[in-house]
């Protein structure tokens, strides 16, 4: 079994396999009571720092730098404009990361841009959600406290281990809750169990999937495309169900509002007849970021200002631009198309041509896309 490959396209998943017996620990401190609440937050913080120096190296200064300034700006700045600046400032800064480390993140025999870039990808997600929330009303970040009292959760929060290099976006308050609340005693070895299983399960398939690609080289080309493509969401299927269980280990399994993979998705994701359906699926929390930050605050075009954003933060080189303009466009036509194409297949016989054809379209535009 060719672990190797899925460990080149995901290179985070070295590092977070060795998370876990870390994740275990500050599970059973917690629950014997041996950690109090600043001892806490300040394990997470050095589990994250000492996470980020061993997979990043170097790069990690590119995302220490840029936490730091988020948590000034979060402290300091009021909240009529926090997330202005901290929107601006953060995403200038990971612009800056990508165009910067973009020629690196290919050399396939340094995983270290690659695992710099995603984790600042996914810092930007939590300073401008836990921003929109101060800005909102719905977040307090305690006045009264001193500066560095104030500053130590955020910073934990920020750079969490967990969720350092993975993982679904956890809201900064349910952070909170869950940090302060006590763990259950026994460790939950059976949710980890299962979630185990899935990654071997899913990894088994995608094997044998790949055994079955030199065969269809012969194939049509877009057969041999729609392969590659199932090996390529196999591969984040893994990786999303291995970043839920660390979340899990550490006991920060309640705190995620909505994971990025469950059964069901996974049933959707595959099974779905609808480009838009799949799209709001797909990297759940991402989505629901994106329609928090973008499509619900965006009075003009807001669908194609969300996809365009969307390609800004994955690092707006050509081929992603021009995936995401698609994909958009595509969303666009999801939307007319499918009321009435459904409004005029009455018959059952009509509804499973109707369904077939659309699936075998919406599996097509995804393989192309991705």
């Amino acid at each position: 079994m060719r672990w190797a490959d899925l460990l080149i396209l995901l290179p985070a998943a070295w590092y977070q396999l060795a998370a876990f017996l870390f994740a275990a620990l500050f599970y059973y401190l917690c629950a014997l009571g041996h950690l109090s609440l600043t001892s806490r937050y300040t394990f997470l913080l050095a589990g994250g720092c000492l996470l980020a120096g061993t997979a990043m190296g170097s790069y990690a200064m590119l995302l220490l730098i840029p936490t730091v300034g988020s948590v000034l700006i979060l402290l300091l700045v009021s909240p009529a404009h926090v997330h202005t600046w901290a929107f601006s400032i953060q995403m200038c800064w990971q612009t800056l990361c990508h165009l910067g480390l973009g020629s690196l993140v290919l050399e396939p025999q340094d995983t270290r841009p690659a695992v710099t870039l995603s984790a600042i990808m996914l810092l930007t997600q939590k300073v401008t959600s836990l921003a929109l929330d101060i800005h909102e009303g719905t977040m307090l970040l305690q006045p009264g406290q001193g500066l560095l009292q104030r500053a130590l959760p955020l910073c934990s929060y920020l750079l969490f281990f967990p969720a350092l290099l993975g993982g679904p976006l956890c809201s900064f308050s349910k952070f909170q809750a869950q940090v302060t609340s006590p763990r259950a005693v026994p460790f939950p070895l059976q949710a980890l169990g299962w979630r185990c299983l899935a990654v071997l399960v899913l990894q088994v398939l995608r094997t044998w999937l790949e055994s079955w690609l030199p065969c269809m080289q012969g194939w049509a080309s877009m057969g041999h495309m729609w392969t590659q493509a199932l090996l390529f969401r196999l591969a984040y299927y893994s990786q999303w169900v291995l970043d839920d269980a660390l979340l899990e280990a550490a006991g920060f399994g309640a705190a995620v509002e909505q994971g990025d993979l469950s059964g069901w998705d996974l049933w959707t994701l595959e099974t779905t007849h609808r480009l838009a359906v799949f799209s709001r699926t797909w990297n759940k929390s991402t989505s629901l970021w994106l329609r928090r930050l973008i499509f619900q605050r965006c009075p003009v075009q807001p669908l194609l200002a969300t996809f365009a954003f969307s390609a800004w933060w994955h690092g707006l080189r050509l081929g992603q631009v021009f995936g995401f303009l698609c994909w958009a466009i595509m969303v666009e036509a999801d939307y007319r198309i499918h009321p009435f194409l459904s409004a005029r297949a009455t018959s059952h016989v009509a509804k499973l041509l109707y369904r077939g054809t659309t699936w075998v379209f919406t599996q097509l535009i995804i393989a192309y896309i991705q």
